[in-house]
């Protein structure tokens, strides 16, 4: 397919994108991979019960959907053929080539008809591998670009602790050297994964060439606005990340149940190609692409895919409303805006049941400095409204299930959301941001650093090997908190993980909060406790006896976030509202003990949002 500023060429049937061909590149693609390694789909699945496999999705059979003078639309469909080790879904891989476009749109339709076999899916991704030797540069966002490794300085450095980082120890640009590399460094929220990608710096070039991954919508994407996922990587290699358990586990795993019929359209995404004249001229590449984005989001829902299951803007609908706050504590119980609250809908559920969804549409928006908000174009169906407020405990969801029909605008009003209070605030630790970013975050090692993030207070949390700062901060003794004097952002270790005592051996912690209590009121105190991440944890909690039979407070094992590792600073939220009956408490210095109590490995662990302790009602 061409249409005089980009040739693409795709192999038939099986639908991989074979060749990119603009602005006198033959194929910005690396020809030296095989056919299915340049640009495709991927999936990682599992039959319940069974190993998690890697298939790269091809199509079985060609079609052409549309052949005009303004576009072009191609279809790869495979169709499950009984084969019980084979793949249980129906797919469509289509691509869009538009009369002036300089890019290529592509979705996909998965269809699990209900007498399919279950199966589980963890990873949706779009791939695409650009020529080595010319891609060098890459950029995420304004304050996230650099000129990256290549795949073979990698392959010559020395592994760290897990086979995605890798120290840079003899690499073919020298300003590299003794740097880490690992693809979750450059990790990114739903909310800000729109534009990355790669330019060509090649210097026997006068033009630089950039390629790009555009996302106009989110909606098809799992999660929430705040679910994490990989962007670039060195290879060089883009990817669009449609579905994955990255930094949550297998709670966000798709889980299609025997029986039970799915469908869903993936994108479409754009991969967008521009260029320079004259130079090598990142930021011109850079700021193009982010503005090619904005037509992209101005554009959306595209009325131009011909398939029935994408939806146009007039078949969607739009909801609009105001959130307040009332919390009788806060101002004196006076009505406070939703400042800048993050408000969505998505499949109905329980409250915060958003963050583990995978199957169904999710759609976000922020509302303004009052509470306002508008979400726009909905696909048609029956969704719970959810919410949260930044600086405010817990999760808001709307009492009544919304059902939106083509063209339908729903006005809500003024929703109240009541936070989880049950007396008045003695002290707290921490903002509830759902993150851990406020805490203290220690200096990278110079020896294990990722430059691009040298003076960036915002990104600190993403250099390698900051769990190890924790032994040489408390080497025999944990953590301890004073609420009267310590200070959150420097004295609260920014994850709770096991101390190294040595021959790779590692020991649970213990953390205390110290506080001061003049006189006990008797009654019900409430201790208010979210998590920002949890990795294969179990976090007990104590009130004046560190060795209590039965602890007071468990969680019981839970979290597979792998946020530590994965240079993460937040995973999946859990709130807990636990009970302190007051004859727990003394009168003087109280002392709560919260013991994290798996240690087989550095990377266990939880990581704090916040942390209130409420007296009772008087």
């Amino acid at each position: 397919m061409e249409n005089g500023i980009i040739r693409v060429s795709l192999s038939k049937p099986e639908g991989t994108v074979l060749g990119i061909s603009y602005n006198g590149i033959d194929n910005v693609l690396e020809r030296r991979n095989k056919f299915n390694n340049r640009g495709y789909f991927d999936i990682v699945w599992n039959a319940p019960g069974s190993t998690s496999k890697l298939w790269g999705i091809q199509g079985s059979k060609f079609s052409v959907i549309e052949a005009s003078e303004n576009q072009v639309e191609v279809s790869f469909t495979r169709t499950w053929d009984m084969d019980s080790s084979s793949l249980p879904l129906n797919i469509d891989k289509r691509y869009i080539l538009r009369r002036g476009s300089s890019g290529l749109y592509i979705y996909a339709i998965f269809e699990h008809p209900k007498d399919f076999p279950a199966l589980e899916i963890d990873h949706i991704r779009i791939v695409f591998k650009l020529q080595r030797d010319r891609f060098h540069y890459m950029a995420i966002a304004d304050d996230r670009q650099r000129v990256m490794p290549t795949a073979e300085d990698r392959s010559k450095g020395r592994r760290l602790d897990f086979d995605e980082a890798v120290l840079i120890t003899n690499p073919s640009n020298p300003e590299l050297q003794g740097e880490v590399d690992d693809k979750y460094q450059y990790s990114c929220e739903n909310k800000d994964n729109k534009v990355h990608g790669w330019i060509n710096l090649d210097s026997n070039s006068n033009e630089s060439v950039g390629f790009w991954m555009i996302t106009p919508s989110n909606e098809f994407r799992s999660g929430g606005p705040i679910k994490q996922g990989l962007t670039s990587h060195v290879g060089p290699t883009t990817l669009n990340i449609l579905h994955t358990t990255h930094y949550s586990g297998k709670e966000v795993t798709m889980a299609l149940k025997e029986g039970e019929p799915f469908k869903k359209v993936y994108g479409p995404v754009f991969a967008y190609l521009n260029s320079v004249s004259s130079g090598h001229d990142s930021q011109a590449l850079w700021s193009d692409a982010v503005q090619q984005l904005s037509e992209e989001i101005k554009s959306w829902p595209y009325d131009f895919p011909n398939s029935e299951e994408f939806f146009p803007a007039n078949k969607r609908g739009r909801v609009e409303g105001r959130l307040l706050v009332q919390d009788r504590h806060i101002q004196g119980g006076n009505f406070v805006y939703g400042d800048n609250a993050y408000v969505g809908l998505a499949l109905p559920g329980d409250v915060g049941s958003w963050q583990r969804q995978s199957k169904g549409y999710q759609f976000w928006t922020e509302a303004d400095k009052v509470g306002q908000f508008t979400i726009e174009n909905i696909l048609p169906g029956d969704y719970d409204l959810y919410a949260w407020v930044p600086g405010i405990f817990g999760d808001y969801k709307h009492n009544t299930t919304i059902t939106i029909t083509p063209g339908c605008v729903i006005q809500l009003g003024s929703l109240i959301y009541h936070p989880p209070r049950n007396g008045p605030t003695i002290w707290e630790i921490g903002i509830p941001d759902r993150s851990a970013a406020e805490f203290y975050v220690p200096d990278p090692y110079p020896n294990l650093i990722n430059r691009l993030y040298i003076g960036k207070p915002a990104h600190k949390f993403r250099q390698y090997g900051l769990w190890q700062r924790y032994t040489e901060l408390y080497p025999s003794q944990d953590l301890v908190y004073n609420v009267d004097v310590s200070n959150y952002s420097k004295d609260w270790f920014y994850a709770q993980i096991p101390r190294n005592i040595g021959n790779n051996t590692f020991s649970p912690t213990t953390w205390e909060i110290k506080f001061h209590l003049p006189f006990v009121i008797r009654g019900t105190y409430t201790l208010q406790l979210a998590l920002a991440s949890a990795t294969r944890s179990n976090l007990v909690v104590r009130l004046n006896n560190p060795v209590a039979r039965p602890p007071h407070f468990s969680t019981g094992l839970i979290g597979r976030d792998n946020s530590v590792a994965r240079h993460g600073i937040h995973g999946l939220h859990r709130p807990y509202s636990i009970e302190v009956p007051s004859y727990l408490l003394v009168e003087g210095t109280n002392t709560i003990y919260l013991r994290q109590s798996k240690g087989l490995s550095p990377f266990l662990g939880v990581m704090y949002d916040y942390i209130r302790l409420e007296r009772p009602e008087t």
